[in-house]
């Protein structure tokens, strides 16, 4: 396959891959407005989804749903720990 590569003259995945990330390297300032946008995300998205929770928990609990507070709780941290795990991968790669 690598042979076919060369003869047709398109760059292997691997040399594609190298070549993509000396043109599309991020600078500094990209990944501090980056990381810190989705760690602020995750940030507002747990502090408000769990603010809310607590404000609308009788109406939930009576409303006899099958995801009660704990499910719902897991559902907002969960997603709020996406986003920060996100914020921290892009600072790093």
């Amino acid at each position: 396959m690598s042979a076919l590569s060369k003869d047709s003259g398109f760059p292997t995945f691997k040399e594609a891959l190298k070549n993509d990330r000396e043109q599309f390297d991020d600078c500094t300032p990209c990944r501090i407005v980056g990381s810190g946008a989705f760690i602020g995300l995750g940030a507002y998205t747990y502090m408000s989804g769990h603010s809310q929770l607590k404000a609308q928990e009788a109406a939930i609990k009576q409303s006899k749903s099958m995801f009660g507070m704990a499910s719902r709780r897991a559902a907002i941290t969960g997603t709020a720990t996406a986003l920060v795990g996100a914020g921290v991968y892009r600072w790093f790669t």
